[in-house]
């Protein structure tokens, strides 16, 4: 079932206009590709051997169906914000399974360059990670965008510059600056 970028954007503003079945018919139209970025996710982040790309899409599920006033108005901002939700998701789990280690949070620096080719290396410092990209949106959110659709969704250049209609040059520019900026935060 292929359905246009304007269906699928009509399906969402009618299930958040309260319309249920809307969503029973936009699911089908984006979970291929939400379990392809899944499946992209995992195979970057190792250390999540027993999840499964289904299972992480279903997870995104729970939490963007869950989550109060959300207002997804298109498939730019349901992939950007599951792209999001993965990244919460896969922190959310690096840091319980640095609990449950004797000495908890014995994670190893490594080199950002090389974290940042992916896959990601298994021992990157993930909640390291997310509280620079934390700091990265607060100092440009267009940038940090760019990095959680390159870095955790796993998305080509050109796929990034298409989804957030940006000049593939730019999003090349925006991905160099925040691979300087984020290198810098991190060895500090």
């Amino acid at each position: 079932m292929s359905q246009s970028d304007g269906d699928i954007t009509q399906l969402l503003r009618r299930w958040r206009e309260g319309d249920p079945g809307a969503l029973d018919e936009a699911l089908p139209a984006v979970w291929d590709e939400l379990r392809r970025i899944a499946a992209h996710e995992l195979r970057a982040h190792r250390g999540h051997d027993t999840l499964q790309p289904t299972a992480l899409v279903n997870d995104v599920f729970v939490r963007l169906l869950g989550a109060k006033n959300l207002d997804i108005g298109d498939r730019k901002h349901l992939y950007t914000t599951a792209a999001k939700v993965m990244r919460q998701v896969l922190v959310d789990r690096a840091r319980a399974q640095a609990r449950e280690k004797r000495g908890g949070g014995a994670w190893q620096r490594v080199d950002f360059v090389e974290a940042l080719a992916l896959p990601i290396e298994a021992d990157t410092d993930i909640p390291a990670l997310d509280e620079a990209l934390k700091a990265l949106a607060e100092h440009d959110g267009r940038v940090a965008q760019i990095v959680e659709l390159r870095f955790f969704a796993g998305l080509e250049v050109s796929e990034v510059a298409i989804l957030l209609d940006l000049d593939e040059r730019t999003v090349y520019r925006d991905w160099a600056m925040a691979r300087a900026w984020l290198r810098q935060r991190l060895a500090a």
